[in-house]
């Protein structure tokens, strides 16, 4: 049998973590979450054109707790995988490249979601939006 000499690729677990990798994953992620998002958001508006009994059992599930904490991490999926997106069109037109800069993007932008999701879940309760 023959040996293959052939260098292999780097695998995952010989680099160390980074930042830059975590917010890859979670960009990835938190599109996948916001998919989820968008059927609950179908949902929701097919029960709201269905008739006020289907709309009183969607308010209802969106009113538990397991519903509120289902909100609230689509609303920071949201603000994250915006703020990432932004991030990543800056790469896009060649800004941003040096070691410090990915740090402090990258920090900005969870920094920015998490300030982004506190405010929208702020405004939500004090406009009424809590069932």
């Amino acid at each position: 049998m023959t040996t293959d000499t052939r260098p292999l690729s780097p695998h995952v677990g010989i680099y160390r973590w980074q930042i830059t990798m975590t917010m890859s994953i979670l960009h990835r992620a938190t599109g996948l979450w916001l998919a989820v998002g968008t059927l609950a958001l179908i949902y929701w508006l097919i029960a709201a054109t269905s008739g006020p009994d289907t709309y009183v059992t969607a308010h209802w599930f969106f009113g538990t707790w397991i519903g509120q904490i289902l909100m609230w991490l689509w609303t920071f999926s949201l603000f994250y995988h915006l703020c990432n997106g932004v991030r990543h069109l800056f790469w896009d037109a060649g800004m941003g490249f040096k070691i410090r800069t990915f740090y402090i993007t990258g920090y900005s932008v969870w920094a920015i979601a998490i300030i982004l999701t506190a405010l929208a879940i702020i405004f939500a309760y004090t406009a009424g939006g809590h069932p």
